[in-house]
């Protein structure tokens, strides 16, 4: 299907234009991302007389406080964060940007296709291990980094995507990713879920990952395949292959390709072992069971071996 090709008024671009060069020049400046990322939330929430009223030493509510200071990502925790295997240098980065790409998303500047996609793509320069050109990243994704996706050339990723970076995430280029899709990297042992397993995940060139669906980790969805809409993928879908169902499984290879591409087979092939991803954890970590659940099994029942 052709689009249409939509742009800004001419002063309505030169404004668009200065701000996110503006943005990208202080992110590539070596300055502190805190309070490069402070400083953008406070124009863009409109909160710049509020904000030096209250660093001035004026009266603020107590709610006005916990909104002023949450501008701050140094003063923001994310759920990442609490992730025993992370690597806290590169984190560090990208929680600040990742806090300003999802305050951002919060604004009404986000429904502003030609403002929005330009500013994410900046983002996406510094937070993504790498980031392709005419990239098209639209409201709502979720990452659990960022520092570790790559995204190649002209991609497309819709609202409300999530994008697990927990292990690794590299998605090719053209690929298309529909609304409310989950892309995972890492899964959890099925008796003690909080052992966590890391795995690289790919999304090959050309590929459509449609709507509501699931990749799970360690997955490859093939170059130019297609992953139904609602379908759970729980191993390789091969190139050209349409892949649809849960567990989804190949129906058919696309019209066209049939010389190409495998054959079409009972169920899709799990390689997710071949593509782990070993962490060390710190010597000095503060290991806990957050859960405080006895695994002990029932009397006469061994317990099976964390895989």
């Amino acid at each position: 299907m052709t689009k249409r090709h939509v742009s800004l008024p001419d002063e309505a671009d030169e404004g668009v234009t200065a701000f996110i060069e503006q943005v990208d020049d202080r992110l590539s400046s070596g300055e502190d991302t805190c309070e490069v990322v402070r400083d953008t939330l406070v124009d863009l929430f409109g909160d710049r007389d509020a904000y030096e009223r209250w660093q001035a030493g004026g009266d603020v509510t107590p709610a006005e406080r916990v909104r002023l200071q949450g501008y701050d990502p140094c003063n923001a925790t994310l759920e990442s964060e609490y992730y025993a295997e992370k690597d806290e240098d590169r984190f560090t980065r990208s929680k600040h940007l990742q806090w300003l790409w999802r305050q951002f998303d919060a604004t009404p500047m986000a429904d502003n296709i030609a403002f929005a996609l330009r500013f994410r793509q900046m983002l996406a320069n510094h937070l993504f291990a790498d980031a392709g050109d005419d990239l098209r990243l639209f409201k709502g994704i979720t990452f659990t980094y960022g520092h570790n996706i790559e995204i190649g050339d002209n991609t497309v990723v819709h609202d409300d995507v999530h994008l697990d970076d927990r292990g690794k995430l590299t998605i090719g280029d053209r690929v298309s990713i529909s609304d409310s899709a989950h892309i995972y990297s890492h899964d959890h042992d099925i008796v003690d879920q909080t052992h966590v397993d890391n795995y690289h995940t790919v999304v090959d060139d050309d590929a459509r990952v449609t709507y509501d669906s699931m990749v799970s980790a360690g997955c490859r969805v093939g170059k130019n395949a297609v992953v139904g809409a609602k379908a759970t993928v729980q191993g390789d879908v091969p190139d050209h292959h349409i892949a649809v169902g849960s567990p989804a499984r190949s129906i058919r290879v696309k019209p066209g390709w049939e010389s190409v591409a495998d054959p079409v087979e009972d169920k899709l092939t799990n390689r997710a072992e071949e593509r782990a991803i070993e962490y060390d954890l710190p010597d000095d970590l503060d290991d806990f069971d957050e859960f405080q659940r006895d695994l002990t099994p029932p009397d006469g029942v061994d317990a099976p071996d964390a895989e």
